[in-house]
């Protein structure tokens, strides 16, 4: 069960972080109205408290687990949302990011 809350946790943080970061990009870059920052602020923001949800407590192992989470989970929002398509290089590079995430937060650890 820990697995499994800690997949839906980092999809849920994706969202929230991708997500937020994406609309306050459309503002600023793309010329939305200034909601849309708006809405992106407190998607960022809630991404903060998502993190804080994860079953292990160590900071720096969660932020650094969600950095390659990110890595494909943007190309993924990319892909849907800008019509981005990646390449080869792209997609492998997320795989191994993706493996990195599973080593970080899943290995065995002694006294766990």
């Amino acid at each position: 069960m820990t697995i499994a809350k800690s997949v839906v946790l980092f999809a849920l943080a994706a969202l929230a972080e991708i997500g937020g970061a994406w609309l306050v990009w459309q503002s600023v870059r793309e010329g939305k109205d200034w909601w849309w920052a708006g809405l992106g602020v407190l998607a960022l923001g809630a991404y903060g408290f998502v993190a804080t949800l994860q079953p292990d407590a160590q900071f720096g192992r969660i932020l650094a687990a969600y950095g390659g989470v990110f890595v494909a989970g943007s190309l993924a929002w990319g892909m849907i949302f800008d019509g981005f398509r990646p390449d080869r290089w792209d997609i492998m590079g997320s795989v191994i990011c993706l493996l990195g995430v599973a080593v970080i937060m899943f290995a065995p650890r002694s006294g766990s």
